[in-house]
């Protein structure tokens, strides 16, 4: 394994192949081995997990996790790295490179076509790009495999989003609910840009994410529950009563929904958790019914 631990040797290594760090791809490669370390124990791997590695890069943390785990499926869009990564990972013959867009990769299908006789849950880990980290942890969160914890190195301001509570500040939100929804978020430590090459303009955190066996709240329609939920963000500073009529999912001639769900209509929705969001989201489904019949 080629040491790559620090920018110098990145620069290097970077120069070798013929690249240079791709802006559009969000590519900053971490080098710091103490964050590395830290990244690996928050995963908890032993041999018989499989990690699914989104962004390996220049296989710094690949090849840590490849240390720890049994077997590690790492996926990458930019093609150009893949030479350079058959380098740095090749002491490793339990890493499967794989290239495609995360964003669009069936998680599953490659668990099936790599570790065809697994049966458990896997872990994944990956240093996520910022500009679609959002869209990429709900595929990961909602893709149809099964996946214990998934350990990310995200942009701070994301990680705040995604572990807020409903304390009528600005975080929290739409991502912070479907997040929560489907795990249960951590956050673990911050990360400096000095840590990376090139260095990115913001800081970046690590969070933990733990898959929940069920959903955190027991919904009648999760369709509905999610237009309430987007509802109450898109006017977040509007009363829930002003915000849903907005969004066209009550009006003042509807059953109470309100007193049925026990939610005051004056309080705005970044103060609701997810049971109160549960509940007035089950109100609507229930009249809705009644509509119907």
């Amino acid at each position: 394994m080629l040491e790559v631990t620090s920018p110098t040797a990145i620069k290097a290594l970077l120069k070798r192949y013929n690249l240079t760090a791709k802006k559009g791809l969000g590519q900053h490669f971490l080098w710091q081995s103490q964050v590395v370390e830290r990244i690996v124990s928050a995963a908890a791997l032993t041999k018989n997990d499989v990690v699914l590695e989104v962004g390996p890069g220049l296989g710094v943390l690949t090849a840590a996790l490849a240390r720890q785990a049994g077997l590690v499926i790492a996926v990458e869009i930019d093609r150009a790295l893949l030479p350079l990564l058959d380098e740095t990972l090749r002491e490793y013959d339990n890493v499967r490179l794989v290239e495609g867009d995360a964003c669009k990769v069936d998680f599953g299908g490659l668990l099936r076509d790599y570790a065809p006789t697994f049966t458990g849950s896997c872990k994944v880990v990956g240093n996520l790009p910022y500009y679609i980290t959002s869209p990429l942890i709900m595929h990961l969160l909602y893709g149809e495999f099964r996946k214990e914890l998934l350990v990310f190195m995200v942009q701070k301001e994301v990680a705040k989003r995604i572990t807020a509570s409903p304390l009528g500040g600005k975080d929290y939100g739409v991502l912070s609910v479907a997040v929560q929804y489907l795990a249960e978020p951590a956050y673990l430590f911050q990360v400096s840009p000095h840590d990376f090459y090139p260095p990115p303009e913001v800081a970046s955190s690590v969070i933990k994410l733990t898959s929940r066996q069920q959903p955190a709240v027991s919904v009648k329609d999760e369709e509905i529950f999610f237009k309430v939920v987007r509802a109450a963000f898109r006017y977040r500073r509007k009363m829930l009563r002003n915000a849903l009529r907005e969004a066209g999912l009550w009006c003042p001639q509807d059953d109470n929904i309100f007193e049925w769900a026990g939610i005051t209509p004056e309080r705005r929705g970044e103060t609701l958790n997810l049971v109160e969001f549960s509940r007035l989201a089950d109100a609507l489904a229930h009249s809705k019914e009644r509509k119907e019949k």
